[in-house]
């Protein structure tokens, strides 16, 4: 059964290759599709620990995942998709080594979730990562006018 993963912080700052979720939450999500549905929590530290120690062709370590970024600004929600490497905890930030995937806009500042996809899984319409969230960022433009 593979797992997706969701990480929050309070911000976010992304430049030369590297990731840094600040504010980090002290817990990851993780859930599983079906057919069996599984979701919990794990301390964001404990999941740093098995991606480092993991081994083989089914490991993080061994076939980095795909993940999305997505910002919550002040007028828009910003998505961002990058390939998660190298990572290390410092102080309340969870720091990534990336690869951009697909970037439209800057980064802006705000509070984010990090959506990563679980190992093995392409670029798909069904991957995490793979979906396209386009329109919902227009959708919440319109809200905002709307309202």
């Amino acid at each position: 059964m593979q797992m997706l993963f969701v990480q929050n912080a309070k911000d976010v700052v992304m430049k030369d290759g590297r990731l840094t979720l600040i504010g980090v939450s002290p817990t990851t999500i993780f859930f599983s599709d079906r057919p069996r549905r599984i979701a919990g929590h794990m301390h964001t530290q404990d999941f740093v620990l098995e991606w480092q120690k993991g081994t083989g062709p089914e490991s993080f370590h061994t076939d980095p995942p795909n993940a999305t970024l997505s910002i919550f600004a002040e007028d828009e929600i910003v998505d961002v998709v990058v390939k998660l490497k190298n990572h290390f905890l410092a102080g309340g930030a969870l720091v990534y080594d990336i690869d951009t995937l697909e970037q439209d806009v800057p980064i802006p500042s705000g509070p984010v979730s990090l959506f990563i996809d679980s190992i093995g899984r392409p670029l798909t319409p069904v991957s995490v990562a793979g979906v396209r969230r386009r329109t919902r960022r227009r959708t919440v433009r319109r809200a905002a006018v709307l309202y």
